[in-house]
């Protein structure tokens, strides 16, 4: 069975990975994705077998979060794991340090459409609508507008807390409890990588926020017109009814 190149996206620049050959992502390879230290030299791997192309995380520390073109269907792709690529596009994000990259996959073949797809295997979340709060949506936006402000696939950065507080006009107490609301609101949904084990807190958790929230479509560059509202009102992070 014969099958075709995939055509990956990033910066505006175009790639093509073609059967019979691997395609490495990361600090060095194919794509060669930045010279940012937090990232492997080695990252992810495309690979072509027996007539099906698969994305493979090689690296040792970070995870990939993997979508369909929609946002609809997204799973998070830790160290050792691959999935196949089964939808025409494909989403990755991925967070290296302060640094949040993404690139695009075109496939001609389609195996699934999103409509066919109700519930995924293990590390796969089926993306349903949640419901968030005019504050949160704010902070959910405000950690991820460097990145939805892109007008192409590349890299965005992720601001700190304090940074991200600052824009919204809260105080960092504010920011943190808000936080903390939005990532257990998600974490009870089943997202990954919004906690980690007992008793601690995932340290990338804001990070891992910005890739499920651009991934899955919860927040968009439509939204950001919010941020500028809120500005303009020189908005306080009074109290909500649902007392977040």
């Amino acid at each position: 069975m014969m099958t075709n190149s995939l055509r990956i996206d990033f910066c505006g620049e175009k790639y093509t990975a073609a059967p019979g050959a691997d395609f490495v992502i990361g600090r060095e390879g194919d794509l060669e994705i930045d010279d940012n230290p937090y990232l492997h030299r080695r990252f992810l791997l495309l690979t072509e077998e027996r007539g099906l192309w698969w994305v493979a995380n090689v690296g040792t520390l970070l995870s990939a979060t993997i979508t369909d073109g929609s946002g609809g269907v997204q799973a998070w792709l830790p160290p050792g794991g691959r999935i196949p690529i089964v939808f025409p596009t494909v989403q990755v994000l991925f967070s290296a340090g302060s640094t949040t990259y993404d690139f695009t996959i075109e496939n001609d073949e389609e195996y699934f459409s999103t409509t066919n797809i109700h519930s995924g295997a293990s590390g796969t979340t089926t993306i349903g609508v949640v419901p968030l709060t005019s504050s949160q949506r704010l902070l959910v936006l405000a950690l991820s507008e460097h990145v939805l402000r892109q007008d192409s696939p590349g890299r965005g950065e992720i601001p700190s807390s304090a940074e991200a507080a600052e824009r919204l006009g809260w105080p960092l107490t504010t920011f943190n409890r808000k936080l903390d609301n939005v990532c257990e609101k998600l974490d009870k949904v089943g997202v990954q990588g919004l906690r980690g084990g007992r008793g601690k807190l995932a340290t990338n958790r804001r990070a891992r926020l910005v890739e499920y929230a651009v991934a899955s479509r919860l927040v968009s560059r439509e939204d950001l017109v919010l941020l500028d509202r809120n500005a303009a009102a020189g908005a306080s992070a009074g109290s909500e009814e649902d007392g977040e």
